[in-house]
């Protein structure tokens, strides 16, 4: 996707980021991503994991809590897009708190839209 955009997915208001564009490095790059659903009124954004910092998937930095945190705290949900096998093959922390989000509402680590798609209904149901 060129583009960020927003789509109604099964009622959500989701902020669809695009793969090129401001990297998320630091924390306070979260905001760039907060201000953008904020402006679109939506509820979760996805954000390709093209577009974090190999930070964010080295539980050791912080990165990865302390921008879930800010999202949790603007209550804004969150889903990682995309494959992340490199960091995960190389982390068991890491595969067990992705393991851990995923069971929650709040933060997803999904490989595709498509599945994103098919969470949010099932959460409908």
């Amino acid at each position: 996707m060129l583009i960020d955009e927003t789509r109604d997915i099964h009622g959500v208001r989701v902020l669809v980021c695009a793969d090129t564009g401001p990297q998320l490095a630091n924390e306070g790059d979260a905001n760039t991503f907060l201000s953008l659903a904020w402006e679109q009124n939506a509820n979760l954004v996805a954000i390709p994991v093209l577009r974090l910092a190999d930070d964010f998937f080295r539980l050791r930095t912080g990165l990865a809590g302390q921008v879930i945190q800010k999202f949790v705290n603007y209550r804004l949900r969150l889903a990682v897009v995309g494959d992340i096998d490199r960091w995960a093959a190389q982390s068991a922390p890491l595969r067990d708190f992705v393991s851990e989000a995923n069971r929650g509402r709040d933060v997803w680590f999904i490989a595709s839209i498509a599945e994103l798609e098919t969470r949010l209904l099932s959460q409908r149901s």
